[in-house]
């Protein structure tokens, strides 16, 4: 066992579920950690399963208010109170809801104390990154928002520095608003574009209060975006903004939704692009923030072709253990596959792509709207980071 990493895992987060026919299936989680164990990653990793965070810590981002409305409908799902973002549209309520969410956020927030107190360079929390959660609402199938009380508690810890990165197909919104007046943190969110996706926000106008100006940074892609020039996008606006920023701790969301195969955007990322991000988000922790890095899940609804191996990835990442993109899935993990879903696993680590995409020095394309896109976030947010765009 490595204290290198740590793997925040309780069975229990897979209580999650917001009931059958929902995008959000719990079996990804499963599927996740089964693929994890069969890759034999659990040997390279320390697997600690962490608390619930008690109503003083969810009380770090979130309202009183809302806190008990949660509770309430987690006893009482046919009594939610949808003031409060629960029991109608995406986010229904079910039973247990506050304790599974709870516990989710748990993971999160210890891995964040275990990486700042130095008892661990990187965690992980793959059943974590519910970034749509709001201080006193639910949205977007996100209940209490564990990146945005990760961060919290690394504030409260002492942290003056934090780099949050959002590599979601959807907008960071919850973590962009939580902090939206803080200056000790700098959120950086890359989404397909709010006029084609929930939740509708994230442009490069959006950049942050009046007590932290330019701390809010919004890539808005295009539909359509694929490998090279999402990779183009993500390395035309992130190092250059980490260095400037000098972050204490990267805290990094990895939904799994921006690939083509996900059945709730438009973006079209193969799983090695995301893998790509994932080891480019590695070596930014440690060339950025001195190897402290918080590395966790998000979205992500092609719960068996993508969500496992990508997060098995991000696993393997942290954990200084890659995976090669041509080794093949294990058979027994086929199996569990089979058996939980009656679909047919994928039988290799990869799509079979090798991402190549050229840097912002290579030149600027007027026509091309990915560059548009890029050069909009540079110009709105980087003269105030002492930046030329």
């Amino acid at each position: 066992m490595s204290a290198e990493a740590r793997l925040m895992w309780d069975e229990g987060v897979t209580r999650y579920d917001f009931g059958p026919g929902h995008p959000m299936d719990p079996v990804r989680l499963t599927l996740t950690m089964r693929l994890v164990e069969a890759l034999g990653l659990d040997k390279h990793i320390d697997v600690v399963a962490a608390l619930a965070a008690g109503d003083g810590t969810l009380g770090l981002v979130h309202r009183p208010d809302y806190l008990a409305s949660v509770r309430h409908a987690s006893g009482r799902p046919t009594e939610a109170d949808e003031r409060f973002g629960i029991g109608a549209g995406d986010t229904p309520a079910f039973a247990g809801m506050h304790e599974v969410s709870a516990l989710i956020a748990g993971q999160s927030v210890a891995g964040a104390d275990d990486v700042w107190r130095g008892v661990t360079g990187h965690a992980v929390n793959f059943s974590g990154g519910l970034h749509h959660a709001m201080p006193d609402r639910a949205s977007g199938f996100c209940v209490y928002n564990d990146a945005a009380l990760a961060i919290a508690r690394l504030l409260e810890r002492g942290a003056e520095r934090v780099v949050y990165l959002d590599t979601d197909v959807h907008h960071g919104d919850g973590v962009q608003d939580t902090f939206w007046n803080d200056p000790r943190v700098l959120t950086i969110s890359l989404h397909e574009h709010p006029r084609t996706l929930f939740p509708g926000t994230g442009w490069p106008e959006e950049t942050g209060g009046r007590g932290a100006p330019g701390g809010a940074v919004n890539v808005a892609l295009p539909a359509g975006t694929s490998d090279g020039a999402w990779l183009r996008a993500l390395h035309a606006v992130v190092p250059e903004l980490l260095a400037a920023f000098r972050p204490q701790v990267l805290v990094t969301q990895h939904g799994a939704d921006t690939h083509f195969e996900d059945p709730l955007a438009h973006l079209t990322l193969s799983l090695d692009a995301q893998r790509a991000a994932v080891e480019s988000c590695h070596s930014w922790a440690h060339e950025h923030a001195e190897g402290r890095w918080l590395a966790l899940g998000g979205g992500g609804y092609a719960v068996v072709d993508v969500v496992p191996r990508i997060w098995a990835h991000l696993v393997a990442t942290a954990a200084h253990a890659p995976v090669e993109p041509q080794a093949p899935v294990p058979e027994t993990w086929r199996q569990t596959v089979y058996a939980l879903t009656r679909q047919q696993g994928p039988r290799r680590m990869t799509d079979g792509r090798v991402p190549r995409w050229q840097s912002w020095q290579d030149g600027y394309d007027p026509a091309n709207a990915v560059d548009q896109a890029v050069l909009a976030t540079r110009r709105a947010v980087y003269p105030l980071h002492g930046l030329l765009p």
